[in-house]
Formats: structure tokens, C-alpha cells, sequence
């Protein structure tokens, strides 16, 4: 326990100190604080984030003028850009004092003095804010404009004494004079982080942050998002290329077959499959229909494959359109009663076959139809053993030969003969994804 005489010891030390100390608060309580400093790279991203803003307003009204007319979008695209940053500057800057981009960036545009001057509603001076936005907007456009004219009219290539070439000279020294003033200003502002452009350097106008308390947070979530989608592609990249997209298409194919009720029928006993109620009922027919294609009753004087590609060009301004070759070819009742039309098998055929081939199934097709087809199917299939449907008899052909002989064609049922070529040529020999098999002996 302490004595009386240390306890006024303590108190004549502290009545001592009290002059200084109300000094020291004098003094600490007259300085102002010290002004924050703004963060060059906040106002770096402020002016990115404003030219993209400006591009995310561009694309929508770029495309649509496009779609009202081509050439609208190539003759006003700088005055587009100009009326959205004009329109941008005026919501922006004349109104609040800084640009979305520096709101973003929790920033704002001082300047020296205000005093006897008009203010925006920002609280800036109107003429100031005239000048920084003529400064930075128009005097930009007049000079994509000029750029542009200068080039159509190939000033760059008048001659040395034309008006034209000295007033090309004039406008590259200019440029060349404001990109070096920008790198100068760019180091200064490097340097002491003041004066981003140079016209914020001419008008005297600084960015400085909104609040006293300058908080930045860094958020990483963009960069790893980026990353993972980076080492997603690169995964993909390398894996599709060892991947089989055929052979992947053949086994949902397959899937896709096993999943259907009548292949499940197939396979099961009837017991079970009727016990599943997945049977089909009982043919009660006595004949058995043989197996029909598409086009089984066209002539056999043209070439289904043919017809078919024709069924499916629309174009009706080309004369062998689906509506008028089909109608005026084709005998199938099915086809002919969905075009309306019936067919005319004196006239000539509207579906020749050239360089007649015939399939392993007996029916005869042009060469370049029936190759056509095998190859896509040969692909399809990886060169397993597939082969292509037949449009007219539906048996599955694994190729197909040259026709050689032909048996005689009625001359009341057909005007029109095949072409024949002793030569015989193999297409096994060329697409070895299938083998060339007999002539059937109906020909």
C-alpha cells in the first residue's frame, strides 16, 4: 500500500504535465487530416470499365441496325458511339461528378477552385465539364472521321505539293505528338498517381476517393472462375480428339434400338413379353407382305436416290424441286398422293441413271448415288458390317457393281434403255468399307 507521501508525489508530477499535454491536443486537433491517396490502378480500371460499358451498349444497337439494313451499321457507327457517350457523359459526369466507371471504382472528380463560377448539378463547373467532354468525346470523333475521309480519298498517296498529302502530314504529326504526350503523361502519372489523361492534366481535375475510409477489396472469384473454365477447355481439347464421335453415335444408335418396344418384343419369348404387355398382337393375315422401300414402285428406268435428294430441295425456283419431280416422275402412291400429282411413266424420265450400278440387292442406281450412299454408310458404321437400306426393295446392299447386262426392257412399259459398258469396274476396289457382290439374276 503506498504512503502519503509517494500519492502527492504522483499528484505533483501530473498537475506538472497538464500544460503540456493541453498542447500536444492543441496542436493535433488544429492540423487537418492528411487526404487520402487514390490508387492508380482503381483509376486505371475505372476508364476500362467505362469503354466497356460503351461497348456492351454498342452490340445490341449494331445488330440492330444490321438487321434493318446492312450498310447502316458501317456508315454510323462512330456517330452511334458518340451520341452513347455523350448520353452516358451527360448521366454521369454533368450530374453526379464522376463516370460509371469511377463509381465503380468509388471515385470522384475534383478540381482546384469553384469560386464565382456556374456549377452542374454535379456541384463541377459547367464550362469545365463543356471542355473535359469536348476534349475527351468530340475532339476523338472529329478525328476518326478525318482518319477516315483522308484514307478513302487516299490522301497518303497524292502527291508531295498536293494540299491533300500536306494536310496527311499535318494529321500524322498530330498523332504521333499526342501518343507521345500521353507516354509522358502516363509515367508522371505512374510517378505521383495525379492526372490520369491529358485532359484531366489541362483542365486540372483529379480523381480522389468518395470516402475518407479507402477500403479495396480484391476479389479473386473472376480469376478462379476463369481458371477453371481454362482448365476445363484444355481438358476437353485433349480428350475429344481420342474420342470415336462415330462409334459414340453407332452405340446410342443401339441403345436407342434395344430401348424400342418392338426390337423388345423381338427378342423376349411372347410369354414374357405378353406377360410385360409389350406383345404385339397376333398377324392374323395369311400372306406375309414382302419388304417395300420408299420409292418400291417407281420405274425402274430412273434412280430413286435420285428422287429422294430432289424430295428434299425446297428451292422452287429450280425445275427438279420436290413438288414438280416427284409429281411428274414417281409412281409410289404414297409419294404421289402427298404431292397431289399423279406420275406419267411414257415421258421421258425426269430421273435418268447414268453410269447405271447395280446393288448387291438387284436394283440399279447412278453410280454417284449409290457410292454416295455406301461410303455414308461405311462411315457410319466405322466399316463394320452395316450397309445402306435400298429405297426400293428395303434390303440392306453391301455394294454394289457396274451393270454389264441389262434383260430387255418391254417397249410398252418404258421408252427409255440403260447404257452399257463391257468394261466392268469393281467399287469394292475404292471403298473398302464394303465388298462388291454378284449381279442379281433378274438383270
Amino acid at each position: 500500500m503506498a504512503s502519503p507521501t509517494d500519492l502527492n508525489s504522483w499528484q505533483d508530477a501530473w498537475e506538472k504535465a497538464q500544460p503540456r499535454l493541453s498542447a500536444i491536443w492543441e496542436s493535433l486537433s488544429s492540423n487537418t487530416s492528411p487526404e487520402p491517396r487514390p490508387i492508380r490502378v482503381g483509376q486505371l480500371d475505372s476508364e476500362l470499365l467505362d469503354q466497356e460499358l460503351v461497348h456492351l451498349l454498342q452490340e445490341p444497337l449494331k445488330s440492330a441496325l444490321s438487321l434493318v439494313n446492312s450498310s447502316l451499321r458501317a456508315r454510323f457507327e462512330t456517330e452511334l458511339s458518340l451520341v452513347i457517350q455523350l448520353t452516358l457523359y451527360k448521366l454521369s459526369m454533368w450530374n453526379t461528378g464522376a463516370s460509371y466507371g469511377a463509381k465503380l471504382q468509388d471515385l470522384r472528380y475534383v478540381v482546384p477552385s469553384t469560386y464565382g463560377l456556374p456549377l452542374s448539378p454535379s456541384g463541377l463547373p459547367r464550362r469545365l465539364l463543356l471542355l473535359h467532354g469536348t476534349l475527351t468525346i468530340i475532339v476523338p470523333y472529329i478525328h476518326s472521321k478525318l482518319r477516315t475521309h483522308a484514307l478513302s480519298r487516299a490522301w497518303p498517296d497524292a502527291p508531295s505539293s498536293d494540299r491533300r498529302r500536306k494536310a496527311w502530314e499535318l494529321l500524322t504529326l498530330a498523332e504521333s505528338t499526342h501518343t507521345l504526350l500521353g507516354l509522358l503523361n502516363f509515367v508522371s502519372f505512374l510517378w505521383n498517381g495525379r492526372f490520369r489523361s491529358i485532359a484531366d492534366r489541362l483542365l486540372r481535375m483529379r480523381l480522389v476517393p468518395s470516402s475518407r475510409l479507402v477500403k479495396r477489396d480484391v476479389s479473386y472469384e473472376f480469376m478462379n472462375r476463369q481458371m477453371v473454365w481454362h482448365a476445363f477447355t484444355e481438358f476437353l481439347l485433349f480428350l475429344l480428339p481420342l474420342l470415336s464421335a462415330r462409334g459414340i453415335r453407332r452405340r446410342l444408335k443401339r441403345i436407342g434400338s434395344l430401348l424400342n418396344p418392338a426390337k423388345l418384343t423381338s427378342i423376349l419369348p411372347r410369354p414374357i413379353a405378353r406377360t410385360l404387355g409389350a406383345a404385339p398382337p397376333k398377324d392374323t393375315s395369311k400372306t406375309a407382305q414382302p419388304p417395300r422401300g420408299k420409292f418400291w414402285s417407281m420405274s425402274p428406268d430412273q434412280c430413286a436416290i435420285c428422287a429422294e435428294n430432289a424430295s428434299f430441295n425446297l428451292n422452287l425456283s429450280e425445275p427438279a424441286n420436290a413438288f414438280s419431280s416427284l409429281a411428274a416422275t414417281t409412281s409410289t402412291p404414297g409419294v404421289s398422293s402427298a404431292l397431289g400429282a399423279d406420275s406419267d411413266t411414257d415421258s421421258i424420265p425426269t430421273f435418268p441413271i447414268y453410269t447405271p450400278y447395280i446393288a448387291s440387292c438387284g436394283d440399279v442406281y447412278c453410280y454417284h448415288c449409290i457410292a454416295e450412299r455406301l461410303m455414308r454408310a461405311a462411315e457410319e458404321t466405322d466399316g463394320q458390317d452395316g450397309g445402306w437400306e435400298c429405297l426400293r426393295c428395303g434390303d440392306i446392299a453391301q455394294g454394289a457393281e457396274r451393270l454389264t447386262a441389262m434383260h430387255e426392257v418391254d417397249a410398252e412399259t418404258s421408252d427409255y434403255e440403260f447404257s452399257s459398258d463391257p468394261d466392268f469396274t469393281d467399287m469394292s476396289a475404292s471403298m473398302g468399307s464394303y465388298s462388291a457382290s454378284g449381279m442379281s439374276d433378274d438383270y
